[in-house]
């Protein structure tokens, strides 16, 4: 089993800044991707970025030069650093990692950007 657990959500202004975090533990060896995601109410839940174990990145078009997703094997901890955030990215975020195949998701973190 892996868990993972999101922190560093919150309120932030337009324009402002935040770094989501995201710890993970258990059985963490031979984890492959790992992502974000995210969930704006009333809507379904879409990809915002994911890397590989070899550190290859993709991002959601809608965050593109924005958002940068990171990850610290020393530390098992998945980052994404959000800059230039706008009303739209208000949801929640998920954090998630794929293990032989198998998905794990963590709890989600809400990211609210509003004046």
């Amino acid at each position: 089993q892996v868990q993972l657990v999101e922190s560093g959500g919150g309120l932030v202004q337009p324009g402002g800044s935040l770094r989501l975090s995201c710890a993970v533990s258990g059985s963490i060896f031979n984890i492959d991707t790992m992502g974000w995601y995210r969930q704006a109410p009333g809507k379904g839940r879409e990809l915002v970025a994911i890397i590989t174990s070899g550190r290859r990145t993709n991002y959601a078009d809608t965050v593109k030069g924005r958002f940068t997703i990171s990850r610290d094997n020393a530390k098992n901890t998945v980052y994404l650093q959000m800059n230039s955030l706008k009303p739209e990215d208000t949801a929640v975020y998920y954090c998630n990692a794929e293990k032989y195949a198998v998905l794990y998701w963590g709890q989600g973190t809400q990211v609210t950007v509003s004046s």
